[in-house]
């Protein structure tokens, strides 16, 4: 009878690594709770505050990935650039997002969840939130990375 506890851990241990290449997934909110979280890593902003999970891939190898990032409120994400073409879903909170060379407020418009956009590979572009935080999940095709078009301050 020892075993099932060890075996549930054991399947509760796989279901919170990141799918590989080709894997079929299917994850609940629960689920992708239960992932490891970290900071920065390949693909994002490198802000201080901004939680990563990764859902499926890996942002720093070649092939397809999916990050779910976490941006806290009050969050400005200075212009930058990705090697790769992405593309973003906004899953909770207002997403303050624009393309161009420098952050202008008056150049973003905002994204609430559900809204969807783009971040062609070399295009530069920026964002920010407001009073609430923001989830989004990115798609691309490692490895990725982030240039900033200025250093941030």
């Amino acid at each position: 009878m020892r075993r099932l506890p060890i075996a549930a851990c054991l399947l509760a241990l796989l279901a919170a690594q990141p799918a590989q290449a080709g894997e079929q997934r299917r994850l609940t909110p629960a689920d992708i709770a239960a992932l490891a979280k970290g900071g920065a890593g390949a693909g994002t902003s490198g802000v201080a505050g901004i939680v990563t999970t990764v859902l499926a891939g890996d942002p720093a190898k070649p092939g397809p990935y999916t990050i779910a990032l976490t941006v806290p409120a009050n969050t400005r994400i200075a212009a930058h650039t990705h090697r790769d073409d992405r593309t973003a879903t906004v899953v909770s909170g207002i997403w303050y997002f624009g393309y161009g060379a420098a952050a202008d407020e008056a150049a973003v418009k905002p994204l609430e969840a559900g809204s969807f956009y783009s971040e062609p590979g070399g295009d530069p572009h920026f964002a920010m939130t407001g009073a609430d935080p923001v989830t989004l999940y990115i798609t691309g095709i490692g490895p990725t990375d982030t240039v900033y078009v200025a250093a941030p301050k």
